[in-house]
Formats: structure tokens, C-alpha cells, sequence
């Protein structure tokens, strides 16, 4: 039997959360910073308040709208040999793309930026795991411009990755490129859209707004039909209110408003409803992800993305600390269980901690093996006349045999016993003898091996001669020209160009 999903709402607690949703719609709506969503959602019916730019949606607007989204979808890798549905009752995992630092025990922060070697490594590390079926730009290459982090990236994953690949909507223009390169890559811009490479990271900003760089890239992905992650990142306390009632009302406000956007530009697009969001440290302010609130609201929004029915995404693997100590253990199991029990199809932050702004190779590989884990233990308890094993008890009582030297114990124990292979279950002496290994250096052992070994597709002469010229496109915009093109020309404020610091 397999263990109980876990519901944190009930029926009525999911009904009161919808429809306080669609009355605050209605009556507030949300503030959206982009000209053509608007002029788009005044033409379906909404109602646009030119003093404040919030837009009211009309219930009917948002519940039509929301019935055409898909609650299954495929993705592919850049060849076209890797494959993996989403959809309403599977779970499938993921990394995520913020960290900006990488784990260095030599230095005496612990860390350091993080490389394009970096963003590599962490490619090709994914595409060797069992149960990680995509990464996202997780590594930032610091040694790289800004305006040319996503042809990097996406260079890097078409050369050592047979999985999907997720990049961030953040712009018009970077979006556009990440198609053309794309399109380049997989055989043309029909093929991109009849089989999506690609997974759009799409963040509202709490309280209530789209911005609009994140729109500008929002248009692209979904003209292209590529997979949206629809992702509000409120903490609770600070951006969103404390409660985390009133917190999901919130979000779940600024996650409809995008979905129902989405599908007026192109209709069928799919999406992930999804949460990023976790309650405020009371103490010190910052992000606590690595809370069980987190995992409470987490639940949540699989139970809302059921009822929606629509695939659901979240966090799991999540820490604040920043060490490989119990903290950090204790953070990312709880997290990653909490995701997996409740039901969400699309969990992700492996790999990550320090609040997922810091990446460790060798906590990728330690999550792949938690992963297989949890996903034994939510097989539950075998019940059948084979693992009853009656006849097994009477032999041992009345033979004195010894259940070692039973066919039954042979045939069933990988069955019914998970054997970890980072985990250590040696006596101390066998330990001491190879080596006194921590987890972290097992870990690394296995970075190293997979390293060694692992081949992706390669990139063909003809493609990486059009990806080169590509380049030349790319390399030659002006931060200036980035700006305008986004319509940001006019705003002194370089934090309206996500992961731009001032």
C-alpha cells in the first residue's frame, strides 16, 4: 500500500481560497507593467485602471481561460533522443537556476563565484543522474557578460546534454535569441514547437505586479508553446502577508492572473502552478525556505494546482545553511519529502543551499540518491501471500534454519530493502579502513567519475557554424540597446533587468 498523500486544505479552505482569488481580481486585480498585456487583457474583458496600471480580471475571464490549460505535456532534449511527460499525477525533479556561487572548501568563505566551467559541469552532472530529468541555467557564469549568459548556456547544454534545459523569460530580446539558438539546435522552429526543449521561468513580483521584462519574455515562450513555470517567490511577513492563508490567496492572485495571460497569447501553452514562496524569518528578515512553513505552503499549492488541474511545481532540497552540517541535512530532507508527499509533479532546487543562491556538485548527486529514497518509501508496504512470508516464519521455527539461507530473502530483499551508495552502513573499522569518508567526499568521488566519463550529444559542424554567427549578433548589443529594446530606456532603476546589480 502506498503511504497517504498529504493535504493541508480542505475542501471548503480550497474553495474559500478561489474565491476570495476571483473577488480580489475583480475588484483590485494585479499591476501589470507591460503595455501590450494590457492592451491583450482589455481586449478579453478586463478592466484597466490608468491611475494605479492594476488590472481588474472578471471572473468569467479567468475561470474560461484557465479550463484550456494542459494538464499534460512533454518535454525533450536538444537531440531529440530524451524525453519525459508532465502532468497531474507524476512527480518528475529538477535543479534551479539562481545560484550564483559554488561550493570551495579552500577558499575561507566556503565559496566562490560561480564559472561557466561551472554551469558545465553541472550540465553534464545532471545528465548523468537517475532521477533528475532537467537543469536550468543553475550555475550563473559570472566570467561571462550578462547579455551573453543565455547563448553560453544554451551552447553548453546543446554540446553535453541529451535533457531539457529551463532558462529564465527575462526579456524580449534574450528571449528571442534563446528560441532562434534553440531552433538551430533541435532542426528548425517547427520542430521547437511541436516538441518544446525548454522550460520558461516566469516570476510575478510580490505583492501583486508583472513586470516588464518578465512579461517581454513571457510573449516569447508562449508564442513558442515552451513549458512556463508560473512562479511567485512572496515571503511571508514581507512581501505577502504573514499568515499563510492570506499568503495564498496572494499568490495564488498573482499565479492565475499569469496563467490566464499566457493562455490569451497563445492558447494551449502549457504551464507549471507553482510556488517559490516561504514565510519570512521573523528575527532577521531574510528568506526562510528551509522552514516547515515552507513545506505547509508547498502543499498547499499542489492541492490548488490539482484543483485547477493544472501540473504543479515547488521546492524541494531547500536550505538556509550555509555548511554541510545537520541543518542542512535536516532542511533539504524535510522540504524534498514534504514536496514529494504532497503530490507535486515538479519539484525542484537540488543541488542547492545557502538559500539556493549556492551550488554544490556533490550535493547534486546526494539529492538524486534522497530522491531514490523517498521514492522507495512512497511505494509503501508490499501486502501479498509471497511477502506474508508465512511459510518462511513456520520453516525458521521448525527447521532452525536461518533466513540468510532462504530463496525468499534472495529474491526479495532489493525488493524491500533500499541499498544507498553514498550512505555509509559500515562497522567503524571497516569506515577507518577505506578511508574514514564523509558523505561529502563519497560525493565528490562520484562528481569526479561522472566527470571522467560522461559524453552528451556534441554539437554538429553545420549547427555550431550557425551558432557562431548567432554569436556575432549577440556579442555586438550594447547594455544601452538591451535596455531600450525591453522599453527599460527610460528607467534609471538597473534592477529592472533581472540579475543586473546596480
Amino acid at each position: 500500500m502506498r503511504m497517504n498523500q498529504i493535504e493541508v486544505l480542505t475542501k471548503d479552505e480550497i474553495e474559500l481560497i478561489h474565491q476570495n482569488t476571483i473577488e480580489l481580481l475583480e475588484t483590485i486585480g494585479v499591476r501589470i507593467e507591460s503595455t501590450e498585456a494590457r492592451n491583450l487583457l482589455i481586449d478579453n474583458g478586463a478592466e484597466f485602471d490608468k491611475n494605479s496600471k492594476y488590472v481588474k480580471f472578471p471572473e468569467s475571464l479567468v475561470k474560461d481561460t484557465i479550463k484550456i490549460v494542459p494538464d499534460s505535456f512533454s518535454l525533450w532534449g536538444p537531440d531529440g533522443s530524451f524525453k519525459f511527460e508532465v502532468n497531474t499525477s507524476s512527480t518528475k525533479f529538477a535543479t534551479v537556476g539562481t545560484p550564483v556561487k559554488m561550493y570551495a572548501p579552500e577558499k575561507k568563505s566556503g565559496v566562490r563565484k560561480s564559472l561557466l566551467e561551472d554551469t558545465i559541469s553541472q550540465i553534464r552532472i545532471v545528465d548523468s543522474l537517475k532521477n533528475i530529468v532537467c537543469s536550468h541555467v543553475d550555475v550563473w557564469p559570472n566570467d561571462v557578460p550578462y547579455t551573453e549568459t543565455h547563448y553560453h548556456s544554451i551552447r553548453a547544454w546543446a554540446e553535453h546534454s541529451y535533457k531539457p534545459f529551463g532558462l529564465g523569460c527575462y526579456g524580449r530580446v534574450a528571449s528571442k535569441d534563446m528560441m532562434d539558438l534553440t531552433s538551430i539546435i533541435a532542426g528548425g522552429e517547427d520542430e521547437l514547437k511541436k516538441r518544446p526543449r525548454l522550460i520558461g521561468f516566469f516570476n510575478p513580483t510580490s505583492p501583486l505586479m508583472l513586470t516588464k521584462i518578465m512579461l517581454n519574455g513571457l510573449f516569447v515562450f508562449a508564442k513558442y508553446k515552451q513549458p512556463i513555470i508560473i512562479a511567485s517567490a512572496a515571503s511571508a511577513g514581507a512581501t505577502a502577508p504573514v499568515t499563510l492563508a492570506g499568503l495564498l490567496i496572494q499568490t495564488n492572485m498573482e499565479v492565475l492572473s499569469s496563467i490566464v495571460l499566457t493562455e490569451l497569447i497563445n492558447p494551449g501553452t502549457p504551464v507549471f502552478y507553482s510556488t517559490m514562496n516561504c514565510p519570512m524569518d521573523p528575527p532577521s528578515g531574510n528568506v526562510a525556505w528551509g522552514s516547515i512553513e515552507t513545506g505547509l505552503i508547498t502543499a498547499a499549492a499542489a492541492q490548488l494546482a490539482r484543483f485547477y488541474k493544472i501540473p504543479s511545481r515547488g521546492p524541494g532540497a531547500v536550505t538556509e545553511s550555509k555548511c554541510f552540517d545537520i541543518q542542512n541535512g535536516f532542511e533539504r530532507f524535510m522540504t524534498l519529502f514534504f514536496a514529494v508527499q504532497a503530490g507535486i509533479n515538479y519539484i525542484t532546487c537540488a543541488g542547492t543551499y545557502e538559500s539556493s543562491l549556492a551550488e554544490a556538485l556533490e550535493l547534486l548527486v546526494i539529492d538524486d540518491e534522497l530522491i531514490d529514497m523517498i521514492n522507495h518509501g512512497m511505494k509503501g508496504i508490499r501486502f501479498n501471500e509471497e511477502t506474508l512470508a508465512i511459510n518462511e516464519i513456520k520453516r525458521v521455527a521448525n527447521e532452525g534454519k536461518n533466513y540468510m539461507m532462504l530463496k525468499h530473502t534472495s529474491k526479495n530483499t532489493r525488493k524491500e530493502i533500499f541499498v544507498p551508495k553514498l550512505a555509509d552502513r559500515d562497522k567503524r573499522g571497516v569506515w577507518r579502513r577505506n578511508g574514514s569518508k564523509d558523505i561529502i567526499v563519497r560525493a565528490k568521488e562520484k562528481v569526479n567519475l561522472i566527470l571522467e566519463n560522461q559524453v552528451g550529444p556534441g554539437i554538429a559542424p553545420e549547427v555550431d557554424k550557425e551558432l557562431k554567427e548567432y554569436f556575432k549578433i549577440i556579442a555586438s548589443r550594447t547594455m544601452d540597446e538591451f535596455r531600450k529594446a525591453e522599453g527599460l530606456d527610460e528607467s534609471d532603476d538597473p534592477q529592472e533587468i533581472i540579475g543586473l546589480e546596480g
